[in-house]
């Protein structure tokens, strides 16, 4: 159909011959490059012009939606950042809490000790003081139980001949018993 077309207008072209002004227009030589340009839109409407289209919808398509899938993923990574955040201040919130907890234990552990050592310095202490108040008494006793004998050992010496045993004890008791600090 085409070429029998195009025949029809090379002939239609030859056929008009004629006026050369700039007002006249040629019958022919229009109708031909209208038919030529309907041949011609028709051609490129056919097979060109979908195809060039489809390819230009799914260009745009395929950037939308890599748009959309660029704009979800940057919320997504925003959502998950501020998750990352919050467990940071989370993560930070307990390790204070921790940190406080172990700070009061050990202050709690450190008093305990204290006081256990006081305790125990003070239990110390007092049977340190009793066992020095037993020595000092064992002591005052061993120095009386001495005296005693001495006294009595003297006092058998000068009266020897005149006091029994039993005077002599009686004697040495009553001169320890006016010694100063005597409780017996």
């Amino acid at each position: 159909m085409s070429s029998t077309l195009a025949n029809l207008l090379l002939l239609a072209a030859a056929e008009g011959g004629g006026g050369s002004g700039l007002l006249n227009v040629d019958r022919t030589l229009f109708v031909a490059t209208l038919a030529l340009f309907g041949l011609f839109a028709f051609v490129l409407g056919r097979f060109a012009w979908k195809p060039l289209l489809e390819i230009v919808e799914n260009r745009e398509k395929t950037v939308r939606e890599q748009v959309e899938g660029a704009a979800k993923a940057q919320a997504e990574a925003q959502a998950l950042l501020a998750e990352q955040r919050e467990k940071l201040r989370a993560v930070a919130r307990d390790r204070e809490e921790m940190i406080d907890r172990a700070r009061k234990e050990a202050e709690q552990v450190r008093a305990e000790l204290v006081s256990r050592a006081r305790t125990d310095a003070e239990h110390i202490l007092a049977r340190t003081k009793e066992q020095i108040e037993r020595d000092k008494n064992q002591a005052i006793q061993e120095v009386r139980t001495q005296i005693a004998d001495l006294a009595v050992e003297a006092a058998a010496r000068i009266v020897k001949s005149s006091l029994t045993r039993e005077a002599q004890k009686k004697l040495v008791k009553e001169y320890i018993a006016g010694l100063p600090g005597s409780t017996s």
